[in-house]
């Protein structure tokens, strides 16, 4: 504590009485004595005359306020001044509480306890204030160590899809993947089945975020061109060949491993197709994914599918197969419920209907710029570049057989 007063007796007085209550004080001379001690040592209460020569309280008081520290210390001012309009000057300077001179023992005793408080709780306040600080920096490392890792998944979920765009002349596929953030539950490909046959996939898990980013890795290990014996669609056929099972098998051999094998408490959406290239011929089936649409060459739209249900909900679901012939010049679109589900600013959903007018409205463009302009129609429609699911699917673009 630190005493101020020009008068040597008051001075003297004040600390006997601060010291039998057990106080350690300093005393001071005058305001600019007591500055200077304030620059050196740590005062938790300095109790000053009002009334000095030179330095008066009121401008200590303003000067001490104006050094900035980083403890509080609780000012008292010592006066005889009783105007509300000098009371209000004290405050102003940054005062806490005034005391009428001369000074009552149990009141001066009552108001030291009452700035005790006050200093008590303004520094427990700062210790808070370090360990929210202390804890936010351990929050911002561990963010940016986990902001770096989802960098990284995300670069490695890119490589799941290895190739964007496979020509097998017959037909042609191109895949677009947009994630909602740094990784996806969307999945989108194609692999060969033999070489007159060609199986496409779109895949939507259920959830977002590192969970389902793990499901479409593990999907596409069974879904994977280049480990055959992994892939739960394909087969040896009676001769020995590389076959494959029926589309409507391939969804309830992954439903039976969902419940059975993965175990997870997790679902996920699927179109599958199956394409004769010579042919045209397809087969498909919809496991609660949105509707296969075919952009006919003519510029008509037809919906395929029944709608069936998600795999790894039911056990012992069953899903139906649905055929139909692809004429050159065909397109055949397996798109995520990002895209059909995306939003306008005000709520209202672009829906089938709105997919399928976008699609009419760009028909006349090649496949790779159709693709992007029903991107840059979804940001549109939406007024943002953010979309709030993943954004995902495969065209087709079947082109006939082949010239002798």
């Amino acid at each position: 504590m630190l005493v101020v007063d020009d008068s040597r007796t008051q001075r003297k007085i004040l600390s006997m009485q601060l010291n039998r209550w057990g106080y350690v004080v300093s005393e001071a001379a005058s305001g600019e004595e007591a500055i200077l001690a304030c620059q050196t040592e740590d005062f938790d209460i300095v109790l000053s005359d009002w009334m000095m020569d030179g330095m008066s309280g009121l401008d200590l008081c303003h000067a001490f306020r104006a050094l900035e520290l980083e403890r509080y210390a609780y000012f008292i001012l010592l006066t005889s001044k009783s105007e509300k309009t000098e009371i209000a000057d004290g405050l102003e300077a940054g005062a806490d509480d005034f005391l009428t001179k001369p000074v009552a023992s149990g009141e001066l005793r009552a108001r030291l306890r009452a700035g005790e408080r006050i200093i008590g709780m303004h520094q427990e306040l700062l210790h808070k204030n370090r360990l929210l600080g202390a804890t936010l920096s351990e929050l911002q490392r561990a963010h940016e160590s986990l902001d770096r890792d989802l960098i990284e998944a995300r670069k490695l979920q890119q490589t799941l899809v290895r190739d964007r765009f496979r020509d097998w002349g017959h037909g042609a596929a191109t895949l677009f993947l947009r994630p909602s953030g740094h990784v996806g539950g969307d999945l989108a490909g194609f692999f060969e089945i033999d070489e007159n046959r060609v199986a496409l996939f779109s895949v939507d898990v259920s959830g977002h975020g590192v969970a389902s980013a793990m499901m479409t890795a593990r999907l596409a290990g069974y879904l994977s061109g280049a480990s055959p014996e992994q892939n739960i669609a394909l087969r040896i056929g009676p001769q020995g060949q590389r076959d494959s099972w029926p589309p409507e098998e391939v969804a309830q051999r992954f439903n039976r491993a969902m419940l059975e094998d993965i175990q997870v408490d997790q679902y996920f959406t699927m179109a599958y197709a199956e394409v004769d290239l010579p042919s045209g011929h397809l087969s498909l089936v919809q496991a609660g994914h949105p509707h296969p649409l075919i952009l006919r060459q003519d510029g008509r739209i037809d919906r395929l599918g029944n709608g069936g249900l998600p795999i790894g909900l039911i056990p012992e679901s069953t899903h139906e197969r649905v055929q139909d012939r692809l004429a050159p010049g065909d397109r055949l679109f397996l798109l995520s419920d990002g895209v059909t589900e995306c939003p306008s600013p005000d709520g209202i959903e672009l829906g089938e209907a709105g997919i399928m007018e976008l699609l009419f409205r760009n028909r006349g463009l090649e496949s790779g710029a159709l693709l992007d302009a029903m991107i840059w129609d979804l940001t549109s429609f939406m007024g943002s570049e953010d979309f709030p699911d993943d954004v995902s699917g495969l065209l087709f673009e079947y082109k006939g057989p082949l010239s002798a």
